[in-house]
């Protein structure tokens, strides 16, 4: 029988006594779980290991909501910068030298799951057969030769995509840029019931293939620091690396921030911008920047507490949302690295894994650490720096006539009126990149489209264009192949069609 306290202050020391055994449990099964591991990894695993102990140790302290809704205030109006007012500085005569500060780091941990594709997915095929990868590597080639300047290019893997990506990376050796890698922390999935590790060892296979995982972009402080990279940029002389998801493919380098960045007094030098932009209504759950206990803060939908859920969503109140295209001072990071003085909420992430195993990991996101750094800036960027290609559906978008390709850059095309992308749905049948680009003859002229919604087994024949609003919906049993050269304006098309040749 146990004794439950019967007062605050015993409660308090009992949940206390509770977190305490709780650590030292989870400090026994690492220790036993590095037991296992061999050669060099042995090392890497250590540091990995202190940085989850770090995360599990907070994540036992935290008592309720991270934020108090009623202290969120609104962002000063100096603290998120419109674009055009860093633009109208204009750039310095020698861009070079700015450029020579630049790193361009892209996060690389992601596999193509989600659209049916193996292994990491920067190695899909986006336009013309150039990969996301190869876009991200002619995009610094051009800067490189155009201003005769040295940006190296930074990938971030996590164990999942290590291995691919490296093999890959031989082919652009006699491209004029330098490519480093460096890893994200592998971390333990754990029990949601005993709050201890699944894994039984360090091995990556069979049992174990699933009951390991990257911790969330927000790990790029530490793993960057703990692998050396970070000393070894700094010393190159290196001052700023600009962060992004390889796969928003609107993130790339912008020279009017760079030069805001380092035209800086030095007591005044802005360590951390992110770049934002405004919210529609497909973006209700993008993160925020807010003003809380003085200071700029990011705030993700997963801190908000359930009455304020549909505010938080609300266009008129918080206007804007994160690219996660951010621009971060390399001396900064190391200072608070070495101050153990990084904050970034947690995110408690719940999976099931097989055998309805009911686990969570602990994450954190990058932007989060905006608090911890001084003098930090939101730059209202215009929409087409975020253009990130989660679904097949944003994949049309970047394969259509819609977007011109130049150096690895995608632009909107002049040829379309007005600048708002279409909002296009395509439905299940279309959700794996391989069974999407079989529907496709070729890809339509999408230039005059404001909205399409493919539901069901549908096809597109040569030369097809869009116009307006098109929803085509084949019903179960139905297939719909629409042809060849078709010219479809505000229509709806249901039921069967079927071209057959003869």
């Amino acid at each position: 029988k146990v004794n439950l306290p019967s007062n605050s202050n015993e409660m308090a020391q009992f949940q206390e006594v509770m977190r305490q055994q709780l650590e030292s449990s989870m400090h026994a099964e690492l220790e036993k779980l590095l037991g296992t591991a061999k050669g060099a990894k042995a090392e890497v695993s250590k540091k990995d290991f202190e940085g989850f102990r770090k995360l599990f140790h907070r994540f036992l302290q935290v008592k309720g909501p991270s934020v108090e809704w009623s202290k969120i205030n609104r962002p000063p109006e100096d603290s998120i910068q419109p674009y055009d007012k860093i633009k109208a500085k204009g750039l310095p005569d020698n861009i070079a030298d700015s450029l020579n500060k630049l790193v361009v780091v892209k996060l690389n941990g992601g596999l193509g799951t989600s659209m049916g594709c193996k292994g990491p997915k920067s190695l899909i095929s986006v336009r013309n057969e150039n990969t996301f990868l190869d876009l991200t590597v002619k995009q610094i080639e051009h800067l490189n030769k155009t201003y005769n300047a040295d940006v190296p290019l930074v990938l971030m893997n996590s164990f999942n995509t290590d291995e691919d990506t490296k093999k890959i990376l031989q082919k652009y050796t006699h491209h004029r840029v330098k490519i480093h890698t460096f890893n994200q922390s592998r971390y333990p999935r754990i029990n949601k019931e005993s709050l201890l590790p699944v894994a039984k060892d360090m091995a990556m296979t069979g049992e174990n293939a699933d009951v390991w995982y990257p911790p969330g972009h927000g790990d790029i402080y530490a793993s960057f620091y703990n692998s050396g990279l970070l000393e070894q940029l700094i010393a190159e002389g290196k001052e700023y690396i600009f962060v992004s998801n390889i796969d928003n493919l609107g993130a790339t380098v912008d020279l009017y921030i760079l030069n805001h960045l380092v035209s800086q007094p030095n007591g005044k030098r802005c360590e951390f911008i992110m770049e934002v932009t405004d919210k529609t209504r497909a973006d209700v759950k993008g993160g925020t920047l807010i003003q809380y206990d003085g200071k700029l803060r990011l705030l993700e939908i997963a801190q908000v507490p359930k009455a304020h859920v549909d505010e938080f969503k609300s266009v008129s109140k918080f206007k804007i949302f994160n690219t996660n295209n951010l621009w971060i001072s390399l001396s900064a990071i190391k200072r608070l690295q070495e101050q153990n003085a990084m904050d970034m909420e947690i995110i408690v992430n719940p999976k099931t894994l097989d055998g309805d195993l009911n686990v969570i990991q602990l994450e954190t996101a990058v932007g989060a650490a905006i608090k911890c750094f001084d003098n930090a800036l939101g730059i209202n960027v215009p929409r087409s720096r975020f253009l990130p290609v989660k679904t097949t559906s944003d994949l049309l978008l970047v394969m259509s006539n819609l977007y011109s390709l130049e150096a690895g850059s995608l632009t909107m095309s002049e040829r379309r009126e007005f600048p708002t992308t279409p909002h296009v749905k395509l439905g299940s049948s279309f959700t794996k990149v391989q069974e999407y680009l079989t529907r496709f003859e070729s890809i339509p002229d999408m230039l005059e489209l404001d909205h399409l919604t493919v539901s069901g087994d549908v096809t597109f024949g040569k030369h097809v264009s869009l116009k307006g609003t098109v929803i085509i919906i084949a019903n179960h049993g139905d297939r719909i192949d629409i042809p060849a050269g078709s010219m479809l304006e505000n229509k709806i098309v249901s039921g069967n069609l079927r071209i057959l040749d003869h």
